[in-house]
């Protein structure tokens, strides 16, 4: 365990760690935690590739866990090691991270109710997350197990950052395309909801991320990748996202920080790329 920061208390509430850290370090950046095992720095090559992930994913929590709001892992790198990558996701949500900084397990999960109940606990119970991304095409029943867990949080998928997003996405439905839909369903759903629920939409469409606003109000989070390496322009998706007290939109950023440098340098070179993102936001917000 890292020296300077406290072990993680999950008695607090993921809403409440969130605004204390966005509070506490004036942020309203997340950084992604997906750690490639061919991108990792120069000086680490030499390593056991879990030995170097974790040396990797430490240093850059290190350097930038008081310029951030929260941090967002994706499964997907952690489940294709196998299960000592599992292993290490549990670390760097239990261990790795501050206490006192919310983690958004990046899982995307969506499946029928019964199976969902135990995606939930996976999430939550085994990996220990703050928070998770969730899938709502199954509709509610698939969304429920996940919204019973009241100290998390849940963010459905609603306009994605990816460029395909807009096959189904933009379909017309009900007189407006079906990411409008699912922005008004989230709406209904949060006020049934244990959980803290919130929406995700992708920095690299300003428009529609200002239109999911206007439908889900000033109180709902919502959760902005495609930040950095995927072209979202920060400044104007911040202005888009965030409420008129300029907050409850969390911005991600995640190659663009773990790997602006790949050599000795990279966790200075991460705390830099962040400072610069969090000035940035701070720009689009005052």
């Amino acid at each position: 365990m890292p020296l300077g920061y406290p072990q993680r208390a999950m008695s607090t509430s993921f809403l409440e760690k969130l605004r204390s850290s966005a509070a506490k370090n004036r942020s309203w950046l997340c950084v992604g935690l997906d750690p490639d095992p061919e991108r990792l720095p120069e000086p680490l090559r030499d390593r056991p590739l879990l030995e170097a992930l974790e040396r990797f994913l430490r240093a850059i929590v290190e350097a930038t866990y008081d310029l951030v709001c929260a941090y967002k892992p994706n499964s997907a790198f952690y489940e294709a090691l196998g299960p000592e990558g599992l292993a290490l996701l549990r670390r760097l949500v239990r261990e790795i991270v501050p206490g006192r900084i919310p983690v958004i397990l990046d899982a995307k999960r969506g499946d029928v109710a019964s199976t969902a109940r135990l995606y939930a606990r996976a999430a939550f119970d085994v990996v220990g997350a703050d928070a998770v991304t969730v899938s709502p095409y199954l509709g509610f029943d698939a969304v429920e197990p996940f919204l019973r867990y009241g100290d998390r949080g849940v963010f459905l998928l609603c306009r994605t950052s990816n460029p395909g997003a807009r096959e189904f996405q933009d379909l017309p439905c009900d007189g407006g395309p079906l990411y409008q839909r699912v922005a008004e369903r989230a709406r209904a759903w949060r006020a049934q909801s244990r959980a803290e629920l919130g929406l995700v939409a992708g920095a690299t469409y300003p428009e529609e991320l200002a239109v999911v606003r206007g439908i889900v109000g000033e109180e709902t989070l919502l959760l902005v990748p495609g930040v950095g390496a995927q072209g979202g322009d920060l400044e104007r998706a911040a202005r888009a996202a965030a409420n008129a007290q300029g907050e409850n939109a969390i911005l991600v950023a995640a190659r663009s920080v773990l790997y602006a440098s790949g050599q000795r340098d990279f966790a200075e070179a991460a705390r830099r790329e962040a400072e610069r993102l969090r000035a940035s936001i701070q720009r689009a917000l005052a």
